[in-house]
């Protein structure tokens, strides 16, 4: 994510989002299945970490956590959790190979041009090792916009995401669909999937 006016929101919000996400991320059954298909102790990735929940969880189950984001507020926040290692970084500085056992990308490359999406998807399977796991949530819908708040969002159908998992070399193993009410009060609906490597 390299959208200005997204990462300011998301820096003025940092605390009214760690609030909106922090108890959804407690109840999450796709946070749970994704750290049951990791290996015990295993690396993962949280990239576009926000306020570092969902990293937060992965660590006191007992995995080593790297936690990125561009958003310095967000960073802060996710400080506060033992065992997770922070990084001010986004999808363009994941140049790492068969490094991580699983990467969660949890609304956060919705926030990156669809453009750039076959190549974040490229890095994200060189840097997973060998059947490592890849989550990945997305805003269903056609095209880009900003929503009423100024956050720039890229949406995909679920053909489209399919098609670019599999031109990864990443396997849709499973899909959920949700619809919520985000930040900005306005509800959308979602897909999520995850895939091996």
């Amino acid at each position: 994510m390299n959208d200005f006016k997204t990462l300011s929101v998301y820096a003025s919000h940092a605390q009214k989002y760690d609030a909106l996400t922090n108890h959804e991320v407690k109840t999450d059954p796709l946070l749970e299945r994704f750290i049951s298909g990791i290996p015990n102790g295993g690396r993962t990735l949280d990239i576009g970490c926000g306020p570092g929940n969902s990293a937060g969880i992965m660590a006191a189950n007992g995995l080593q956590v790297d936690a990125w984001d561009l958003v310095s507020e967000m960073l802060q926040l996710t400080q506060r959790f033992p065992g997770v290692s922070t990084r001010r970084a986004g999808y363009a500085d994941l140049d790492s190979f068969d490094l991580y056992d699983g990467i969660w990308s949890n609304f956060s490359m919705l926030h990156t041009p669809r453009s750039a999406w076959p190549l974040q998807m490229k890095a994200i399977k060189k840097a997973l090792c060998p059947n490592g796991l890849f989550h990945i949530s997305l805003k269903l819908g056609i095209g880009e916009k900003r929503d009423k708040i100024g956050r720039l969002y890229s949406y995909v159908t679920e053909n489209e995401l399919n098609d670019l998992l599999q031109a990864a070399g990443l396997e849709p193993k499973f899909t959920a669909y949700g619809r919520n009410k985000g930040l900005s009060g306005e509800i959308a609906d979602w897909i999520a999937v995850q895939a091996r490597g």
